[in-house]
């Protein structure tokens, strides 16, 4: 039934990747997971994907000459798998920007924070390094700059005092799973479109609740 083609790319367990492949199975998800491609033959999440009979393909970065190189050959892959969108899931290289231009809109991630606060690593300890109540994650069109471009979705999650980057961590990747197969559908429907540094919404309205911490 889907005709919508999507590419997942790991580097390691792929809880991201196992989350779209499990939205997927569902009948009403216009989506297929065409390919699961990752740059670490012994990363977890081949496995997962393997077992869901999901095609899967490795490409190493340590074969090929600088970025450009590597880039090259999984544009190959990916062109000849026809899909249409490509979802990083704690791919863990930086892509070249001749790799973004080539898949411009055609490609997004997911990282741990509300972007733009807290771009880059070890995001978790930072947030409670900086007191912040609330944190929470973000999926976002790829720009050649690390954590840049217009965002798609964001899912808000308090912050307790007595939370360790573990605890905080497992919380919000809970709600990464939830709003990255959002962010895939909407795009799949043609309901998401960037438009300049912003992504336009079709059929959308707030939610009435509002989110404090602490609690009124």
């Amino acid at each position: 039934m889907a005709s919508f083609k999507i590419a997942i790319l790991i580097s390691g367990r792929g809880s991201n990747m196992a989350a779209l492949i499990n939205a997927a199975k569902a009948e009403d998800y216009p989506v297929e997971v065409a390919l699961v491609l990752s740059n670490r033959e012994d990363a977890q999440g081949l496995e997962i994907a393997r077992a869901a009979n999901i095609p899967t393909q490795v490409i190493k970065h340590g074969d090929f000459d600088g970025r450009e190189a590597f880039d090259a050959a999984m544009t190959e892959v990916l062109a000849a798998a026809g899909v249409r969108l490509i979802c990083l899931a704690g791919f863990m290289r930086l892509l070249s920007p001749e790799f973004c231009q080539r898949w411009r809109d055609s490609l997004i991630n997911i990282h741990p924070s509300l972007l733009p606060s807290f771009k880059g690593l070890n995001v978790h300890e930072r947030m409670l390094e900086a007191g912040v109540r609330i944190g929470g994650c973000t999926v976002h069109y790829v720009r050649p700059e690390m954590d840049e471009g217009p965002i798609l979705v964001q899912a808000a999650v308090p912050i307790a005092s007595d939370d360790t980057p573990d605890t905080l961590a497992a919380r919000i990747l809970k709600q990464e799973h939830r709003i990255y197969p959002l962010a895939v559908r909407l795009i799949a429907e043609g309901r998401a479109r960037p438009t300049g540094g912003m992504v336009t919404i079709d059929n959308f309205e707030l939610p009435d609740s509002c989110l404090i911490n602490p609690p009124l």
